[in-house]
């Protein structure tokens, strides 16, 4: 049996999470709900919606474009999705040729078409590679949904009219995370619940 200062830990965690997802519900739904309306258009239009972070990010662009490829909750046709984190050639070329920082970027430019949409997503808001692959997808003609936490970070002020910033409302890496994948699930859920009521 676990100590009782560990329990506490592990208690603590719980308490704090729900205390963030409190905070989220409160400031999240209607960035969420745009979020959901765009990525909508964008698919009923024949566009596609690129995904991308690092880390634990990457595994959340992964998820999302998992649940879109394949399915949520329901049985549906797939839609496009594309996760920019999975390709490890293509990864460790363009690392390997030009700079880490261009790993998404090169691929948004490549695969973006104008109407498709970014999911960009870092919890500081600051990655460099995320922040290039958003100034991509502005070249391209992309729109953004990105999901910060903690101020926002270099996404935040970079964001134009029409994109969309899902701000977790924490300090806390873990507490973004968490924020974020509950933010990926309302996103497939709402796409879902639209497209194929």
């Amino acid at each position: 049996m676990a100590p009782m200062d560990t329990q506490d830990a592990i208690r603590r965690q719980f308490t704090e999470s729900i205390a963030v997802k409190q905070a989220a519900l409160a400031t999240l739904a209607e960035p969420l709900a745009r979020a959901i309306a765009s990525m909508v258009k964008t698919l009923r239009d024949g566009g596609k919606i690129l995904a991308c972070g690092n880390g634990g990010s990457a595994a959340d662009a992964q998820h999302f474009s998992a649940e879109l490829l394949n399915r949520f909750e329901r049985e549906r046709p797939g839609l496009a999705a594309i996760a920019l984190t999975t390709d490890s050639s293509t990864l460790t070329s363009i690392a390997n040729d030009y700079a880490y920082e261009q790993v998404f970027s090169k691929q948004v430019l490549a695969l973006g078409q104008a109407g498709d949409c970014l999911l960009a997503i870092s919890t500081s808001g600051g990655s460099p590679n995320v922040v290039a692959a958003i100034e991509a997808a502005h070249r391209k003609g992309l729109q953004v949904v990105a999901l910060t936490g903690r101020n926002g970070g270099r996404m935040a002020t970079m964001l134009r009219p029409g994109d969309i910033e899902v701000r977790a409302p924490a300090e806390r890496t873990a507490r973004i995370q968490e924020v974020h994948l509950l933010a990926i699930h309302c996103l497939c859920d709402g796409i879902d619940s639209i497209l194929y009521p």
